[in-house]
């Protein structure tokens, strides 16, 4: 029985409402514990943490760090890979590097490195659950899991077409346990499938995909629905129809109406927030108070940003509609994929530039969204990573929330022309850190019903990130002091100290298998393989594995 104590931080615990309390914090075979009642114990090992920030481990809602479209980016993108920063430490096996999309081992450095302990993958089709698995065995020290994919499959619209909603929720339950998955994910529901055969875009919620009963808003309201009975721990995860369109915040409200009270959190609400015109780049301009009005009096909606930042980086999407289109745009490389009967997708380089007023009024929006919501527990931070930009990109985000005349500076260099469609000039909002604990852990932590995440509360993983207090707020969270994983240091001043294996959550569901025999028919009519190679065992899994089963 190993104990360590964290002494004399400035802890910040949005959960129990520690906002820089001065307190030692014990840590005992990998999780929070209380103070000993002896005042004359000793822990094992002391960190002294005087003059420093204590803050639970970061959590990552939405990122793209394993599967298909990942690693056909970095085959895309080899010549940069080849170019990036190594990683990598001798008395450690295995190096990697840094890039637009680092190589799994370095995913897994990076995100310890900036005091990230936790991170799902937010789009894996389940035919490619069994490749995602191996590939988050080597990905080091993070916990993680991923959101299956099911907003454009067939069997899914099969259900909705019959009218069956137990067999729907029944494929839900079945699909997670199979993939080992945990969400359901919904990417242009109805949509990709769509282009998938006749490459064009669907105009509206109501448009049949196929048969009447079959709209992108039918398949949204049904799968949030499924969620909800089915009780998971995380609501359907969606992705809007008409992404970086002008004038898709009118599909995004439209969208959010049709969970007619079901849970829903909605992703990359940046790239969802756009006024305008369709066909009319001129018209280009923020929706975002709209959207917030909307959001903050239905407490049943959660979101996370997506903020874009300037650069070179590269968009990756289950959504293959939005995939061809950047690459129309852009005159870019393009891959899509198309995953049998379940989905596909679309990876395609690409460069924000500050010259330009629609992807500087990007980054606007995101953080109009930011700045707008009033209840921080119910929006989290991200950066899609890597669509809008790299995950390390979370320090140049957090200075720009706590720092209003940073905002400001930066706005001047950006294009007068979008100084006028945004209001972002206007909001003198600064983030405090318990703000910045709240949407960088605490919030994520409760979105995906995480009970032992985002808190530093007796019970919790001794997952934490402790910060040297500096004026340079980027600097500060750029370089924890200390990085502690399962209440192991695995980051000490910069430098990898450990890596030790994360766990793979997963939800678990039972489910009434009378719907099985056409789910087998659906199978061998439709899949190239057997049903029986489809499903995952545990010894598929690689590492610790956690069913998560919190209820929804």
């Amino acid at each position: 029985m190993t104990t360590l104590v964290i002494r004399g931080g400035a802890v910040y615990d949005p959960l129990h409402h520690r906002d820089g309390e001065i307190i030692d914090l014990w840590i005992e075979n990998g999780k929070v514990v209380e103070p000993p009642a002896d005042p004359a114990f000793r822990a094992d090992k002391v960190l002294d943490a005087s003059g420093c920030v204590v803050m639970p481990g970061g959590v990552d809602m939405h990122c793209h760090i394993a599967g298909p479209k990942v690693n056909a980016a970095r085959r895309m993108l080899a010549g940069a890979q080849r170019s990036a920063r190594q990683l990598g430490v001798p008395e450690f096996p295995r190096a990697g590097n840094a890039g637009p999309v680092p190589s799994s081992f370095a995913t897994g450095y990076l995100y310890a490195g900036l005091g990230y302990t936790t991170a799902f993958d937010a789009a894996i089709p389940p035919l490619h659950a069994r490749a995602v698995h191996a590939e988050f065995a080597d990905l080091p020290i993070l916990d993680k899991g991923f959101y299956t994919l099911l907003g454009n499959n067939q069997f899914v619209m099969q259900c909705l077409e019959q009218n069956n909603q137990p067999a729907l929720e029944a494929f839900v339950a079945w699909v997670l346990n199979a993939a080992y998955g945990y969400a359901v994910k919904i990417v242009n529901p109805g949509g990709v499938e769509y282009w998938k055969s006749a490459r064009l875009p669907l105009y509206d919620l109501d448009m049949p995909i196929g048969s009447e009963r079959v709209t992108p808003r039918h398949i949204v309201k049904q799968l949030a629905e499924a969620a909800d009975r089915l009780r998971l721990p995380h609501p359907v995860h969606i992705h809007c129809n008409h992404l970086g369109i002008p004038g898709n915040w009118r599909t995004t409200l439209a969208t959010m109406q049709s969970l007619e009270g079901h849970r829903g959190h909605f992703t990359h609400i940046q790239y969802h927030s756009y006024a305008g015109e369709p066909n009319d780049q001129a018209t280009f301009g923020s929706a975002t108070a709209q959207l917030v009005e909307y959001v903050e009096s239905h407490p049943e909606i959660t979101v996370d940003v997506g903020q874009v930042l300037f650069g070179d980086t590269v968009s990756m999407t289950g959504d293959s509609q939005v995939g061809y289109y950047l690459h129309r745009l852009t005159g870019r490389r393009w891959f899509s994929g198309d995953t049998e009967v379940e989905g596909g997708c679309g990876v395609v380089p690409i460069t924000y530039r500050d010259k330009s007023a629609v992807h500087a009024l990007q980054w606007a929006i995101g953080l109009e969204w930011y700045l707008l919501m009033s209840d921080p527990w119910r929006i989290a931070m991200s950066t899609d990573h890597p669509n809008g930009a790299s995950f390390l990109a979370y320090p140049q985000i957090i200075a720009l929330l706590m720092s209003e005349s940073l905002r400001a500076e930066m706005l001047a260099r950006l294009p007068a022309a979008m100084r006028s469609k945004t209001i972002l000039g206007d909001l003198k909002r600064e983030y405090s850190l318990r703000e910045i604990a709240i949407i960088t852990r605490a919030a994520p932590a409760r979105m995906l019903g995480l009970a032992n995440k985002g808190h530093l509360g007796s019970g919790a993983d001794a997952d934490v990130t402790i910060y040297s207090r500096q004026d340079d707020l980027r600097e500060m969270f750029e370089i924890p002091r200390y990085v502690l994983k399962g209440g192991e240091v695995v980051v000490d001043g910069g430098e990898l100290r450990s890596t030790p294996t994360g766990t793979t959550w997963h939800t678990l569901r039972t489910w009434d298998d009378a719907f099985e025999k056409q789910l087998a028919s659906f199978f061998r009519e439709h899949y190239t393989l057997n049903i029986k190679n489809y499903v995952l065992e545990p010894e598929d899994l690689a590492g610790q594995t956690a069913a998560n089963s919190t209820s929804g």
